[in-house]
């Protein structure tokens, strides 16, 4: 095995011998892009998808695309007519291989409305077939092979074919339209090449069509990529009012959602602490006070420290700048579990209340829980308000299909004052959570 010397070591890196610098000879790296020029190309040109756009129907389609395909598909019928005559030489009838040819031609701009780059691979194929039918064409009494060192003379053969380098210019715009500006410049590229193949090869075709061609690709590749590079700012721009109205609509909801915190944390749990300190302070006030009412009056003061605690994880969630699911997710909740409490603090509140429960209990989600303890919740505030001297009775059954929650009063034993209440305990026990 030959020695090497220090800094001289070479690993091969696929097909390329790299030194230890890290840089292949130039040779190397030249030889080793020409190897990979066809599976580039073919990346580049085939594999990789165009740039999705709405279909006509879609809510976000452009209301444009409609007037353009009609306008397309006129301007491919009329070229497609003037490229019959141009495949035609001068002094032969135009026969069907070149009108389906024309036809074709035609049919694959259209077709770059829905796949460009089927279309332009399509397009640049059938350039070569035109050139054939062009070529075979070519009456008789002309002396003229395919490949030859002798050109003739401009008006022997058809005018200079601008139809389809528009035809093929087309393709490359509806291509550019749809796909990155390098790819687009890999099929300008290649297109070029072509041209510049057939018109060496085949001499009849006038040179004018060569730089012809330059411009009319080069103005398709530059017009199709500066289209796409503003679609997509706008793509993005309207993205940019959405994420800017969305943010301004969190903010104000979160504003609102601090107005309402802040009134409830000054009004309504001040007015719970008093309760709560009045109900404590109470007993000390009165002298030799009965147990009944120190027993309601403890029962006042917890009830006073529950609704406030209640009071305080709401204003938190309020004041949350999450959603209120995430930020009350690891507070405690009010569940089936609890109702026994509930209902041994309105029994204390002089309101006689029965529980029955049928069926056997089972593991339910915390929602339904929350949901069937506030519904009980309010029935039994709305029978201690309106039914004055009643009784009531709870009634929670277990069955397969789910839960059934069922509150029923006696009737009041004397009416009941006004409620100066707004009316909404029903809709409220519709919508709890």
């Amino acid at each position: 095995m030959p020695s090497l010397n220090p800094g001289e070591a070479e690993g091969a890196v696929g097909d390329v011998k790299v030194s230890e610098a890290g840089k292949a000879p130039r040779g190397a790296r030249l030889r080793a892009a020409v190897r990979g020029a066809p599976r580039a190309l073919y990346e580049e040109l085939w594999s990789e998808p165009a740039d999705r756009v709405p279909r006509m129907g879609e809510a976000d389609a452009p209301v444009w695309r409609p007037v353009f395909l009609v306008l397309l598909v006129i301007a491919a019928v009329g070229i497609m007519v003037i490229r019959t005559v141009e495949l035609s030489p001068h002094g032969a009838a135009v026969g069907w291989p070149a009108v389906l040819v024309a036809v074709a031609q035609s049919a694959a701009l259209v077709a770059g409305m829905i796949r460009p780059i089927g279309a332009w691979w399509a397009a640049t194929a059938l350039a070569v077939v035109a050139v054939l039918v062009t070529v075979a064409g070519v009456p008789s009494h002309l002396p003229y092979p395919l490949v030859s060192t002798v050109p003739l003379t401009p008006e022997v053969l058809y005018p200079s074919p601008f139809a389809g380098v528009a035809l093929q210019g087309g393709a490359l715009f509806l291509l550019a339209l749809r796909v990155r500006p390098r790819r687009a410049v890999a099929a300008l590229v290649l297109s070029m090449a072509l041209a510049l193949f057939l018109a060496l090869r085949t001499p009849p075709l006038p040179q004018v069509s060569l730089a012809a061609s330059a411009i009319v690709f080069s103005t398709a590749l530059v017009l199709g990529t500066a289209l796409r590079s503003l679609r997509l700012a706008r793509k993005d721009l309207d993205v940019q009012v959405e994420l800017t109205a969305d943010e301004r609509a969190r903010r104000t909801l979160l504003e609102e959602r601090h107005r309402i915190a802040r009134e409830l944390h000054d009004v309504v749990a001040h007015h719970m602490s008093v309760i709560s300190i009045q109900a404590q302070v109470a007993p000390h006030l009165v002298k030799d006070p009965t147990d009944e009412l120190k027993e309601n009056l403890t029962g006042i003061r917890e009830n006073a420290l529950e609704a406030l605690a209640e009071l305080r994880r709401v204003l938190g969630v309020l004041r949350s700048e999450e959603a209120p699911a995430q930020s009350a997710r690891h507070t405690p909740q009010p569940s089936l579990d609890r109702l026994g409490g509930l209902i041994g603090s309105v029994r204390s509140a002089g309101l006689d209340v029965t529980l029955s429960t049928t069926g056997e209990p089972r593991p339910l989600p915390p929602g339904v829980e929350l949901s069937a303890y506030r519904i009980v919740q309010e029935s039994l505030s709305n029978v201690a308000r309106h039914a004055p001297g009643a009784s009531a009775r709870v009634e929670i059954g277990h069955r397969a299909g789910g839960l059934s929650v069922r509150v029923t009063n006696t009737a009041p034993v004397h009416a009941s004052p006004l409620s100066p209440g707004a009316g909404t305990a029903c809709s409220g026990c519709a919508s709890a959570p």
